[in-house]
């Protein structure tokens, strides 16, 4: 704790005795006006008194809560990260993925704000904007594997990398908004819910049906990559012997 929270602390802790609810509310309306700060100003720049102002109690509190501000920090790269990562098991399955898409439809404010915390984390490459990114990296790939065992996806010659394809495709959206939507013509710092209409459908056209019409470009790089086999890695499956698994 630093001198400065200290005197925060000193000056501005509560002594009436709390109930556990109270605890409980002021501690979730702490971390959800830190997660506003660190999206809008990053974690440099907030500071525990303007969360405090936000969240409508002293600095103090803040610190009985949490501690210090890496503590906060932490709270709510949990708190993010565990929202985000389960709607992505949500989207595993088409009634999910419909509700995902009409929640955010009805009401894109709510996802805005935990769009824009991980947009800052990763673009600031913290060590929990690189925790963020591996978490959502390992649990994609875990959703492939998963769809490629019931059938509902096909499966590949390396889920890993394919996991890690499809998460930095979905993260530019957060992290290049705004070059995503002048590209579209949308205008704004945010991708729009206008925007994400636009993307909807034709990203399940190219998730569903593919780009190549057909296997050319598919057998030309197997070729390609199996020259380039003694650079692989002792222990590691080749390219091809991925490639020749996952065909057949």
């Amino acid at each position: 704790m630093t001198p400065v929270e200290q005197r925060f602390s000193i000056l501005n802790m509560r002594t009436e005795p709390r109930s556990p609810i109270a605890d409980l509310n002021a501690r979730a309306k702490i971390r959800d006006a830190a997660v506003v700060h660190f999206a809008r100003d990053g974690f440099r720049k907030a500071n525990l008194r303007a969360i405090a102002a936000t969240a409508g109690v002293s600095a103090g509190l803040v610190i009985h809560h949490f501690g210090s501000k890496d503590a906060l920090r932490l709270a709510c790269d949990d708190h993010v990260l565990g929202s985000v990562l389960a709607r992505a098991r949500d989207k595993a399955t088409p009634e999910g993925l419909a509700s995902v898409l009409q929640n955010y439809l009805a009401d894109p404010a709510e996802f805005q704000v935990q769009i824009d915390y991980l947009s800052r984390a990763i673009a600031e490459d913290s060590p929990a904007g690189r925790q963020v990114v591996d978490a959502i990296v390992d649990e994609t790939e875990a959703v492939v594997r998963a769809g490629a065992f019931d059938g509902s996806m096909n499966a590949f010659s390396d889920p890993r990398a394919v996991a890690v394809l499809i998460t930095m495709t979905s993260l530019s959206m957060m992290t290049m908004a705004s070059h995503v939507g002048r590209a579209l013509g949308f205008d704004g710092p945010n991708l729009s819910p206008a925007a994400m209409r636009r993307m909807a459908l034709p990203s399940a056209e190219l998730y569903t049906h593919g780009l190549y019409a057909d296997d050319t470009v598919l057998r030309v790089t197997t070729d390609a990559l199996a020259g380039s086999d003694a650079t692989t890695p002792p222990n590691h499956p080749t390219q091809t012997q991925l490639i020749r698994k996952a065909t057949t």
